[in-house]
């Protein structure tokens, strides 16, 4: 079944995109929820108009994305601090959320869900890759330390 996106839909597309899914998946979950439509000969001739309408929006959507990645491309490494065990494990995990939280502290707004890495569960420096756009993302480094007790 082919289906018009109509929002960002993690791990399948961008707003806009006209992807192949499951028919379950497709009747089941996208439609109903209102993250996508069929895509029907009509509506893929109405999706191509509205997108002739909205280039320019979405060439400034893509520039500002593009600022935004020069900017992160030049920031230091980020410091995540956290509760360390004797052998140098974690407790818990570095997430996405850390790093959306911390991009925060210096002014970056970043939504969780558009950054990618696995789950950190040791000390060390790693690399999260942000999706700031479809065709925009920018490797963020950080550092997990011990917290001082």
């Amino acid at each position: 079944m082919e289906v018009i996106l109509k929002q960002n839909v993690h791990g399948l597309g961008y707003k806009d995109d006209i992807v192949k899914v499951k028919d379950g998946y497709g009747r089941n979950y996208l439609i109903p929820t209102g993250k996508a439509v069929i895509a029907s000969v009509s509506a893929k001739k109405s999706l191509a108009e509205e997108l002739k309408q909205r280039a320019h929006k979405l060439e400034k959507i893509k520039n500002d994305a593009l600022a935004l990645a020069e900017k992160l491309g030049g920031i230091q490494p980020i410091v995540i601090a956290t509760k360390v065990s004797a052998n140098g494990a974690i407790y818990g995990s570095v997430n996405a959320t850390h790093i959306s939280e911390e991009l925060a502290k210096q002014g970056f707004e970043i939504d969780r869900k558009a950054i990618d890495l696995k789950d950190v569960k040791a000390v060390g420096t790693y690399k999260a890759v942000a999706h700031l756009h479809k065709e925009v993302s920018v490797e963020i480094p950080f550092e997990v330390v011990a917290e001082e007790a």
